[in-house]
């Protein structure tokens, strides 16, 4: 069964099936980019681990240390009996974050342009978004090419934009943003729920001309390939926060499939 709608299917950030999404979605992208970036260039999907912490770091104010001396403690006359404490479970999660990375293997595989999809860790969570931020400046002070695919509702905007520039974009439900270190600029396609995505240019070094990467193309197969149509029943309205006219319409081409009565 194709997808029940033109572009994004907003149902697909439900958090049981965006990490399957996320993840053959970057693979697609990388197979539609290889034929093109050769044989200069080579697209790699790499992994970088975030870690998910206690909101309050603890410093300590006393550490005991063990030192060389091994006889019985100095003035030791009773054994005291600790007082209860309250006890919480020590919680750090690991996150597996892949990303497409562009290389120029002439150059000892010098990365030359980054491709992240953005996932709801990079929005949603403190930790998250602090690190992917401090990701994004490392790149930048590289001299590596960005690029940023928002199709995720949920969440406080990442996309690299001042919120000058933000205020000066069309009205939209998701995001790409390419910024380019070589001229220094962001590029902006404002993406709507009732188009197709779009075909974005994929900047390298000054000397060549951008590869053109079909985001929808990569959808479809990610698409075709996985099990969403099994998995997806459509019941309620999807994730994030929709206008009156925006919900219509989707329960317009949820009907139009049959999906609603």
């Amino acid at each position: 069964m194709p997808s029940l709608f033109p572009g994004m299917d907003p149902y697909l950030e439900r958090s049981e099936l965006w990490p399957d999404f996320h993840d053959t979605l970057i693979a697609m992208t990388r197979g539609l980019l290889q034929p093109v970036l050769k044989p200069k260039y080579a697209a790699l999907t790499q992994d970088r681990l975030n870690f998910v912490e206690a909101d309050r770091p603890i410093y300590l104010d006393v550490a005991v240390v063990r030192t060389r001396h091994s006889g019985p403690i100095a003035g030791a006359v009773a054994v005291l009996e600790p007082d209860a404490p309250s006890v919480f479970e020590l919680w750090r999660e690991e996150l597996r974050e892949p990303y497409i990375a562009i290389i120029e293997p002439a150059t000892n595989n010098r990365v030359v342009t980054t491709i992240e999809i953005i996932s709801p860790t990079n929005k949603n969570t403190r930790d998250g978004r602090r690190t992917y931020k401090l990701k994004r400046e490392e790149l930048w002070r590289a001299g590596v090419n960005l690029v940023e695919i928002d199709l995720l509702r949920l969440g406080e905007p990442i996309v690299w934009l001042s919120d000058e520039q933000r205020q000066l974009l069309r009205p939209c439900h998701y995001l790409a943003g390419v910024t380019r270190r070589r001229p220094s600029r962001h590029e902006v396609y404002e993406i709507l729920l009732q188009k197709a995505l779009p075909k974005i240019a994929i900047p390298l070094t000054p000397d060549d001309k951008d590869v053109i990467v079909d985001l929808q193309a990569a959808f479809n197969r990610t698409w075709d390939e996985g099990p969403y149509p099994e998995l997806l029943h459509y019941d309620g309205p999807p994730p994030g926060l929709w206008s009156p006219d925006e919900a219509t319409w989707c329960e317009q081409k949820l009907r139009e499939a049959g999906m609603r009565m």
